[in-house]
């Protein structure tokens, strides 16, 4: 295989990333995880290069934040104007111009022709944990459904949405009250004999029957959904079952929050993911690529919704920072001009066809799927039996790192390969690194084999 852009000279961690490994040790809490074993020493666009030297094709994308790229120029140029002139005010003491203008793009490519207003924060759990806050305000109610296998964050009432017990939740409760978890589809482990459309009729039902057994529709503030379900596996619900939980809402008066954290700002071919569903929800929280990599998030929603809270009630000292306004406006003027919805659908498009033929190929992989450049393979074990194979799927990727390409895993079984790659990623980059997954996936297969 001909690389020109992934290179790694011997065994990870090299030399210099060793020894910061071994300070790391003795300093940050092991509870802090990582993934590949080596130190960042630049980025630019979608190749991360090492303390050691070593060159890698990024298809993690800082589990899905850099769409625009690792230090995009027109990033770098707005966060060195903005310090040149100030760093931060605190939005509640001394207002600043950039918080007004980003909230006003936001509302305006946000769907719907509502009235709009939007609430900025820093992180994607804190824009969750405010839409929850608006969600009770506005509805005077307290109950609060998720869904099986998503995630939402890590703080209290984030980690109680979140499904996913190990590592998130385990050994950490009591955990928030008046949260509830409904079934979501996962097509591809459908009951046998089910077809596509008769499981999502099934799921229906049981998200109805879930108002009916578990939790009183008319105590429920809000569900909360991610379009496509991130760390729980890249899952795609099907239309039609995301359109019957919003008439749903609609019809008891529960607000739908779309949880856009990791979906937004291209990855998809949209600038939400919600837009492939045809519905306009009442709040959308947006974080991730939203700031090339400084901390930004926020709340979109409705006016009326927005605005039932008091003064003093939302906010926080860097909510908003100008530098994190100021980089997500550089944002938006990037998907604009290079064009990276349509960036993302083709990139997307690209890596699906290759992961298709991935599975005609090697037994191993039982399932593919994806919208746009969001997209993912399930390892398992038999094809029939579709049991999750979490060692294999370990292996691939740590001979992706050790090969040159960055790559994740996700799924509660630890068994799905996702793939995030900034959007601005060239077609030759793109391709080694496909080149590189397939190399591993081989590589993997034929040990196997060995070992039998």
């Amino acid at each position: 295989m001909n690389q020109t852009f992934a290179n790694v000279e011997g065994q990870l961690p090299g030399t210099k990333a060793g020894e910061l490994l071994e300070r790391r040790k003795n300093i940050v809490p092991k509870g802090v995880s990582y993934g590949i074993p080596t130190f960042v020493e630049s980025a630019e666009g979608a190749i991360v290069k090492d303390v050691d030297g070593n060159s890698f094709i990024d298809f993690a994308g800082a589990i899905g934040t850099i769409n625009v790229g690792h230090c995009h120029p027109k990033v770098k140029e707005a966060l060195h104007d903005q310090i040149e002139k100030y760093i931060h005010t605190g939005f509640n003491v001394m207002m600043y111009e950039p918080y007004i203008e980003l909230a006003e793009r936001l509302a305006a490519i946000a769907p719907g022709g509502h009235e709009k207003k939007v609430l900025l924060q820093n992180s994607g759990a804190e824009a969750v944990e405010n839409a929850v806050k608006i969600a009770r305000k506005y509805t005077n109610r307290q109950g609060i459904v998720s869904f099986s296998r998503g995630f939402h964050g890590r703080t209290l009432m984030t980690m109680t949405m979140t499904s996913k017990v190990k590592p998130y939740k385990y050994g950490f409760g009591p955990f928030a009250p008046e949260v509830y978890k409904a079934p979501f589809p996962y097509t591809y482990r459908r009951p046998n004999g089910l077809s596509e459309a008769e499981y999502e009729d099934y799921m229906i039902a049981e998200f109805r029957n879930f108002l009916l057994n578990e939790v009183a529709p008319e105590t429920i503030a809000a569900v909360v959904m991610e379009p496509i379900q991130g760390e729980g596996g890249f899952i795609v619900p099907g239309k039609r079952f995301v359109q019957a939980v919003y008439d749903m809402c609609q019809e008891h008066g529960m607000l739908f929050v779309a949880d856009e954290i990791q979906t937004g700002f291209a990855r998809t071919g949209r600038y939400f993911a919600i837009e492939h569903f045809g519905i306009v929800p009442d709040l959308i929280t947006v974080s991730k690529s939203l700031g090339a990599g400084t901390p930004i998030s926020g709340v979109i929603g409705r006016k009326e919704i927005m605005d039932k809270a008091e003064p003093g009630e939302l906010g926080g000292t860097y909510s908003g920072s100008p530098i994190g306004c100021r980089a997500a406006l550089a944002v938006l003027d990037i998907i604009e001009e290079e064009k990276l919805n349509e960036r993302g659908a083709s990139v997307g498009q690209k890596v699906m066809e290759h992961f298709r033929k991935l599975a005609e190929t090697y037994g191993c992989i039982g399932d593919v799927r994806g919208l746009g450049a969001m997209c993912a393979m399930e390892i398992v074990k038999d094809k029939q039996t579709k049991e999750p194979d979490k060692s294999a799927t370990n292996q691939i990727i740590q001979y992706a790192n050790q090969n040159g390409l960055l790559l994740l895993s996700a799924g509660v079984n630890g068994n799905v390969i996702r793939v995030l790659m900034p959007l601005v990623i060239t077609d030759e980059q793109l391709q080694e690194g496909l080149d590189i997954i397939e190399a591993a996936i081989l590589h993997v297969t034929q040990a196997k084999l060995v070992s039998q």
